[in-house]
């Protein structure tokens, strides 16, 4: 049981007013966006989470309440009541009223604080129509109202309790967040089950009461980030059965490490910083990748597994089929990059370096059997790697026209705009020339691919870049590939894979999805793949023809369609199973027409499940997906077998 730490009004430092945030809230939170939404959330439920890394919290619980508003409840020491001595009012009323107020500056109040900007509950409160909180401390309820950040009322005690923490209830202010103030429940149930990971031992749920039933879901993981390992490879063979797990304190700093390698070829590393995902990596990723080389380089050269003449494996050889967490705790955390997601502290580096490198390499002595095998899969990596880096040169040799002349011939665009330029990937010769006599010649290419590309989730380097289709399309694009890929050379700022409407045509999509998550996932984050949206009906009375789109509701709307037609003459119904079975002149009105069609935008929001969702789809085992099918089966009305 940790000693009860002192924690009053005097902790509560005052450092600027508050004026600026509902003038200029993108500063504070990023954008008015869904994504500066959600944060809204993220600011109040991290000051829970400082309250469990000080020692004092062990359950946080959100709702999204009936009028989507957000209630965060933790059983935490409770946010100081008493006065503030700088400000003259309660430390709870400061901690909302004034920006840079709070227990994380040089006040004592927290050794470690999760919050990345430290702005949070004064922020929220400004963007809020409505916020109350609620503070249980000393056997009292104290209860606060605000609008739109000013007092409505002085804090004041509304009866007793037996329970100690926070609640903070908070609405999202429509004239700040004019494009939605609805909260996503999935997007803020990954990142508290995240949390929860992170955070060992702490009990954290999440409930949606909008819905009938509610939704919730409780999330607590003994594990912590080991259990989080172990979650991000349930669908993927591993190598060894249990984690690798690693934690030490060096200068004030706590460092975990699990790892744990996969039959796979992909790296999954995600890395943490104060519970803050630094998608930029930094200076703990940079220690924990250094220790990692070093550690197998100078195990295998002991064991005579790499010989004499042999090269050292790269950081990339002996990351290949790897999944693994870095999180670390700073009680002074300096950000940087482009998003502020990029840890910058130097001494993190070699303390990284240190704690994991030690564990790592007892493991190995200790295990031989699971370090041979991960020395030669990194040993294959590294075989892989150069045929992968022979290819390229060959490739480069060649050029780009030797390559467009491969199956799958390009037809290229006028325009060198690519801001304008689309390049639609289309399924099979017949469609291809359609599209080709039916497109815009000056902004659309068409390149036509012939059956499935290869599984890429199954294959090494070498063997992608020995298929032809694939190649074909990496020229195409003019990024590259692999080392040498560079979205800003994309040469089309819209890829747009148009397929047959049944179930080949889905696992043709489903393929180059996964090739471009796995392979070009810059253009993807760009925003510049789409899925084209051919209709599935025709109907047809007389010279007119109407067309019905995919859709859920499908099948009502071609039975509206049909019933909003006169009865003579009798209209027919064409259903299409595929591209080829329209003319240039349809699949131009109904499909690539920028005017009429309609497209659907890929977007990788959450990484972590795309990842999980192609591992599941395209990878080995088979158990995962089996049951995916099983689940999902009786949303399929029409199979077209």
């Amino acid at each position: 049981m940790l000693e009860e730490q002192a924690y009053d009004a005097s902790q509560i430092q005052v450092l600027e007013g508050l004026e600026a945030v509902r003038k200029r809230p993108g500063m504070y939170i990023g954008s008015t966006g869904p994504q500066g939404l959600h944060h809204l959330v993220w600011e109040i439920v991290d000051n829970s989470i400082d309250e469990a890394l000080a020692g004092f919290a062990t359950e946080i619980n959100v709702v999204i309440e009936q009028d989507n508003s957000v209630t965060v409840t933790d059983n935490g020491r409770g946010i100081p009541v008493g006065i503030q001595e700088k400000t003259g009012r309660p430390a709870v009323e400061t901690v909302f009223t004034i920006l840079h107020a709070g227990g994380k500056f040089g006040g004592g109040g927290y050794k470690v604080s999760g919050g990345l900007h430290g702005v949070g509950s004064s922020v929220v409160n400004a963007l809020s129509e409505r916020l109350t909180v609620k503070v249980h401390v000393d056997g009292k309820i104290h209860f606060q109202e605000f609008n739109r950040g000013k007092v409505v009322d002085d804090l004041e005690i509304i009866g007793e309790t037996t329970h100690r923490g926070t609640v903070v209830n908070f609405k999202p202010d429509p004239e700040i967040f004019t494009e939605s103030t609805v909260f996503e429940y999935d997007k803020l149930a990954t990142r508290i089950r995240e949390l929860a990971f992170l955070n060992r031992g702490l009990k954290i749920s999440i409930e949606d009461t909008r819905v009938e039933p509610k939704l919730y879901e409780e999330f607590h993981y003994e594990g912590g980030i080991k259990s989080y390992v172990e979650f991000l490879n349930a669908s993927k063979e591993v190598l060894f059965e249990e984690p690798i797990y690693t934690e030490g304190e060096q200068q004030g700093i706590a460092v975990e490490v699990s790892i744990q390698y996969t039959e796979g070829y992909h790296t999954n590393l995600l890395s943490f910083a104060n519970n803050i995902h630094t998608y930029e990596g930094g200076t703990h990723e940079f220690g924990f990748r250094t220790a990692l080389t070093r550690v197998i380089n100078d195990y295998a050269r002991r064991q005579k597994l790499l010989k004499e003449n042999d090269d050292n494996l790269s950081g990339d050889d002996v990351r290949e089929g790897m999944t693994a967490v870095v999180s670390i705790k700073h009680p002074e955390p300096q950000f940087e990059g482009q998003t502020k997601t990029k840890l910058g502290n130097s001494e993190v580096r070699t303390v990284t370096d240190r704690i994991f490198s030690d564990t790592f390499n007892k493991f190995l002595l200790e295990n031989p059997d699971v370090a041979r095998k991960v020395v030669e899969k990194g040993i294959l990596a590294s075989k892989a790697r150069l045929a992968a880096k022979r290819a390229r040169e060959v490739t480069r040799r060649k050029g780009a026209l030797e390559i467009s002349n491969l199956p799958g011939k390009l037809a290229d665009c006028s325009s060198r705009d690519p801001e304008r330029c689309e390049l639609f990937i289309v399924e099979g010769d017949s469609a291809g020339g359609s599209a080709k006599q039916g497109r815009d010649r000056e902004i659309q290419a068409i390149l036509p691919i012939r059956g499935k590309i290869l599984n890429v989730e199954k294959a090494t380097m070498d063997k992608i870049l020995a298929n032809q289709e694939i190649r074909s399309l990496f020229t195409a694009m003019g990024t590259g590939f692999g080392e040498d890929f560079d979205v800003e050379k994309a040469r089309y700022h819209k890829l747009i894979i148009m397929t047959d409407a049944d179930v080949d045509g889905a696992h043709i999509r489903t393929l180059l999805l996964t090739l471009f998550y796995r392979y070009m996932r810059p253009i993807v984050e760009a925003g510049y793949v789409y899925i084209a949206q051919p209709p599935l009906y025709g109907v047809k009375q007389g010279k007119n023809i109407s067309y019905v789109q995919p859709g859920k509701d499908a099948e009502d709307r071609l039975a509206t369609t049909i019933a909003n037609l006169p009865a003579t003459p009798k209209p027919s119904v064409q259903r299409y199973k595929g591209l080829g079975e329209m003319d240039d002149h349809q699949l131009w009105d109904t499909t690539m027409d920028p005017e009429r069609r309609s497209l659907l935008r890929v977007s990788v929001d959450d990484a972590i499940k795309a990842d999980a969702v192609f591992e599941m789809l395209m990878g080995d085992k088979v158990e995962p997906r089996r049951d995916f099918i099983e689940a999902n089966a009786h949303y399929v009305k029409n199979l077209d077998i």
